[in-house]
């Protein structure tokens, strides 16, 4: 086995010595987008989150993401029996701002829907995730919340939008291979 000196242009940093390079840090791995919503008391209720990931489980089927402690939003939404997921896409690039703001009716002119079980999606995302807590476990400033996915539908042809580098960014599609 080789060792190879640390390359010069990266140097490690004790974590603790600057918070603000931490964020820049994780924020160098690309991660999807997504709304999670559900309508409560005929309202819809949601929020943005780049933490979400896919492909925990397959029996049974589960994602998760994190949630910050500070949520206002998570305490109302994890009372909803069924949650819509939806994996924004680029054609959310310009309504990223509203869907994520802590003021205002975050879905005024979004396209929309909800399920028979009160789980709301975004129109235009390249899937659709409809599920239920299975568990949560506190970590840090935030919560892990385990999901079990029961209903689900996508659509391949679109791009989903991407953060990385602390900006959105679409993913480019391969080239043809001929």
């Amino acid at each position: 086995m080789t060792r190879m000196a640390t390359p010069p242009s990266l140097s490690l940093v004790d974590v603790s010595d600057d918070t603000s390079l931490l964020r820049k840090t994780f924020a160098l791995f690309p991660s999807g987008i997504v709304m999670l919503s559900a309508v409560i008391d005929d309202v819809p209720v949601g929020l943005v989150a780049s933490s979400f990931q896919v492909g925990i489980s397959a029996d049974p089927p589960l994602v998760l993401f994190a949630v910050q402690h500070t949520s206002t939003t998570w305490p109302t939404l994890r009372s909803a029996p069924r949650i819509g997921v939806s994996v924004l896409s680029g054609l959310h690039r310009s309504s990223i701002g509203q869907l994520s703001s802590k003021s205002g009716d975050r879905f005024d002119g979004i396209d929309s829907f909800t399920s028979e079980t009160e789980a709301h999606f975004i129109g235009g995302a390249a899937a659709h995730l409809e599920c239920s807590i299975h568990s949560e476990i506190r970590a840090g400033d935030h919560d892990v919340v385990v999901m079990q996915v029961h209903r689900m539908g996508s659509d391949p042809s679109t791009e989903p939008l991407v953060w990385h580098g602390s900006t959105l960014r679409s993913l480019t599609p391969p080239e043809p291979t001929h």
